[in-house]
């Protein structure tokens, strides 16, 4: 599967989860509703404007567009959480996060 179409059926998903329809993600968008269909298909690319305001009208950041991982936020939440019972998993996630904290500012 390509990205295109990845990306399209994550858009897809998204608007059916709001019961948004295509015609009115279009309206929100500014997009004729043909080219959200051609997006959700993966025949067509947003461009960078576009894929800001779909972002926006699914209330979603962009990035999130791109995160194919099938397992919910909210059971990633949860696993963490949990894993946070062991110190050795507390050292490694904060070593982590500093790390790419660090990284951040070079």
């Amino acid at each position: 599967m390509t990205l295109k179409q990845k990306l399209g059926q994550k858009i897809q998903k998204l608007r059916k989860e709001r019961k948004i329809t295509q015609e009115k993600l279009a309206e929100l968008v500014g997009i004729d509703p043909k080219n959200i269909s051609r997006i959700e298909i993966g025949s067509n690319y947003p461009t960078a404007d576009t894929l800001s305001a779909i972002a926006s009208a699914l209330n979603v950041e962009i990035y999130e567009l791109f995160v194919f991982n099938s397992i919910p936020y909210s059971q990633m939440r949860q696993e963490i959480i949990e894993s946070l019972e062991y110190d050795k998993n507390i050292i490694y996630l904060y070593k982590c996060l500093k790390f790419d904290n660090l990284h951040k500012l070079t």
